[in-house]
């Protein structure tokens, strides 16, 4: 895998969120096909055939995930979306490829940063359920849904 450090300036972005358990991961992939299926409300997304996936490992038992787009200051908040600030962060960039493993791409990601002068960017005050607590996602719009190719974005702070 190939990877580059690039910083990218606070952004907002409107979606929705799923809070559940590893075992109600069919929920999650629901939500998420609902999000894509609805980005037509988003009338200022910056980039509507880009939707992010936004993951954070706060729970033992699963984790946190925002199905969103970028949006301009002016986008309106339609009935049943979130919205969600993502600040300035830099990130460890990748792409994970059709074909591939997932957890395997994140395996990679991890070995690499333990390697690096980096590590995987944390909130001190803040509990995570996994070596990369954070995972930003960036999917195409003509993404097959049974096997993906992706933009992997993982925030980092130097060691």
């Amino acid at each position: 895998m190939k990877y580059e450090t690039v910083t990218k300036p606070r952004y907002r972005a409107i979606g929705m969120k799923w809070d559940g358990p590893w075992s109600e991961i069919s929920g999650l992939k629901s939500m998420i096909q609902t999000m894509s299926e609805r980005v037509g409300e988003l009338t200022h997304a910056v980039d509507p055939d880009t939707q992010l996936g936004l993951s954070y490992h706060l729970r033992p038992d699963g984790f946190v995930h925002y199905s969103v787009y970028e949006v301009g200051e002016e986008q309106t908040i339609p009935e049943g979306m979130i919205e969600f600030f993502v600040p300035e962060m830099t990130y460890l960039v990748t792409q994970h490829e059709k074909g591939q493993n997932i957890g395997q791409s994140y395996d990679n990601i991890a070995r690499s940063l333990s390697d690096s002068e980096y590590k995987a960017f944390s909130e001190a005050d803040i509990k995570y359920f996994d070596n990369l607590p954070i995972k930003h996602e960036r999917y195409p719009r003509d993404r097959d849904l049974n096997d993906p190719h992706f933009e992997i974005l993982i925030p980092i702070a130097r060691k």
